[in-house]
């Protein structure tokens, strides 16, 4: 029996995979170098992060601007004196207008807006208090 073709055929796919193997390793190597580039730039972005917050955390807080309606900060000087939650009715009450639907709605409604500005929180449907 002439075994010479059959360790041809061998030496061949021994070739073959020595060759893939050989593509394989450089494929995990530029993938472990890129893992490595990815893992320093999430670090960076960990430490950035930090780096922002604790600044923020010193700076100021600044009220948002309100908008421009004499009614505005009477309101929040309203909130400032209460005790507890206020409707738009005690509000209307506070603010000396008249206490009808179109005063109150129109109240309610700026409530609303500074509940939306993050200034107050409606507490329950129709009650509104001061953010912390």
């Amino acid at each position: 029996m002439n075994i010479g073709p059959l360790l041809d055929a061998l030496g061949l796919q021994e070739e073959t995979a020595r060759t893939m193997a050989e593509d394989l390793r450089t494929q995990i190597e530029e993938l472990q170098s890129r893992l490595r580039e990815a893992e320093s730039h999430l670090e960076n972005l960990a430490i950035t992060r930090k780096t922002v917050t604790a600044i923020a955390d010193r700076l100021p807080t600044v009220p948002p601007d309100l908008p421009e309606h004499p009614d505005y900060p009477r309101i929040l000087g309203v909130f400032n004196e209460a005790t507890g939650p206020l409707r738009a009715r005690d509000v209307c009450e506070a603010l000396d207008h008249e206490l009808l639907a179109k005063n109150i709605e129109g109240t309610r409604a700026k409530l609303k807006r500074l509940v939306k500005l993050d200034i107050l929180t409606e507490v329950d449907t129709g009650h509104f208090t001061r953010k912390p």
